[in-house]
């Protein structure tokens, strides 16, 4: 099974979601201070867990995953706390999926893995000192029918883009849902 290009799978698993958001991911909470002030572009954002946390703190949210069942939800629960939430539907596995999104203070990829050469294109859409906040399913976390190898962030996922970024924090962590790892990255002055 693909389980994160399977958009059967998410449809159905947003649908059967309760009517409420899950909480937003411990390392986005845990190191909110990192992020610029501004706009942040939530890329695979799901029914809105972060999105909507990073509302909450202010940010100006644009939301993006290829399923619509999940924006449906997203929006919903923007509607119902207030928040002003932007979204729209973009398949990430189609070439230049994010050529007209436009440019953000930061980018949030979370339980998502790019490839290089979309990591490569995120440039084109950060402004300087913006931040590339980027967490999820570790090198480390156990294989298995939902999770593929290539869904697991390497390090070397970045070394095309050091030139343009610089890693200004990053971690490693087990917890029950397996390892998880954390790479904060700030745009370099152009």
């Amino acid at each position: 099974m693909e389980y994160m290009g399977n958009k059967e799978y998410w449809d159905e698993k947003f649908v059967s979601r309760s009517d409420n958001p899950l909480n937003p991911e411990k390392s986005i909470v845990e190191n909110i201070e990192y992020f610029k002030n501004g706009t942040i572009l939530d890329i695979a954002c799901g029914d809105g867990r972060n999105a909507l946390f990073l509302a909450e703190k202010g940010f100006k949210v644009t939301g993006v995953d290829f399923s619509s069942r999940a924006l449906e939800r997203l929006e919903m629960f923007a509607k119902r706390y207030r928040y002003s939430v932007n979204t729209l539907q973009i398949d990430l596995s189609t070439p230049n999926p994010l050529n007209a999104i436009g440019i953000f203070d930061n980018v949030l990829i979370n339980h998502y893995r790019l490839n290089k050469q979309q990591l490569k294109h995120i440039e084109s859409h950060i402004t300087d000192e913006g931040i590339l906040f980027i967490c999820g399913f570790g090198y480390k976390h156990k294989v298995d029918s939902k999770i593929r190898e290539e869904d697991l962030i390497q390090a070397t996922d970045f070394e095309d883009i050091e030139n343009s970024f610089e890693l200004i924090n990053d971690a490693e962590n087990l917890d029950d849902r397996g390892f998880f790892v954390t790479y904060i990255f700030r745009k370099r002055k152009s």
